[in-house]
């Protein structure tokens, strides 16, 4: 099962069928994403699931429908083990960004995290979950895909938030705040905060 997220409904890729009460079903093979979600807009809906025979290959043939736009990202700890958050269009996030030519993720994530925060000096522990969410750019659907690493550095110094992206804060967040910064934050950054990894 896969999450995609609309906002913050999810459209779930799933192999099991079930009757509807608060979700529509599609066939994912015939599936028009824009009309499932102008479905998933509605009040009384609050997901969607696609439904696919084989769970190998479900999304695999989700992301063939639209273009793909590749991302990395950080949820990076210091000494204190608080995490680093950005704070953009009004929302609490964490740092990310586009995929450059000839760059691996590894090296995305990295960079993007320096970019948009000022820290230096990062190292990547692990990889953690991916997550996908759609959105519209010149009024084109696209999905972006995002490769997320726990990371971990010594970095004491001044925070930058990078400007020229939107990022008015950025501020290393206690459990306590971390979780109290997701109620003003998306379902994906959600995610990554209450795993266990």
């Amino acid at each position: 099962m896969y999450y995609i997220f609309v906002n913050n409904k999810p459209i779930i890729l799933t192999t099991i069928v079930e009757k509807e009460t608060d979700f529509k079903n599609f066939l994912l093979k015939d599936v028009d994403i824009e009309e499932a979600i102008k479905v998933l807009k509605k009040k009384k809906i609050n997901s969607i699931r696609l439904i696919h025979h084989n769970e190998e290959t479900i999304l695999k043939k989700f992301l063939k429908k639209l273009p793909n736009v590749i991302a990395g990202g950080g949820k990076v700890y210091n000494n204190n083990n608080e995490v680093l958050f950005i704070f953009r269009n009004n929302k609490w996030d964490l740092p990310k960004g586009k995929a450059e030519k000839n760059e691996s993720i590894e090296e995305t994530a990295l960079r993007e995290v320096e970019e948009e925060t000022g820290v230096t000096g990062l190292k990547i522990v692990k990889p953690l979950e991916t997550t996908y969410h759609l959105f519209k750019r010149n009024d084109k659907l696209k999905i972006k895909i995002t490769y997320w690493f726990k990371m971990k550095t010594n970095f004491k110094g001044e925070l930058y938030p990078q400007e020229a992206e939107g990022i008015t804060k950025v501020q290393w967040l206690n459990k306590e705040k971390s979780l109290e910064a997701l109620n003003n934050s998306y379902s994906n950054i959600k995610l990554l905060i209450k795993s266990k990894k």
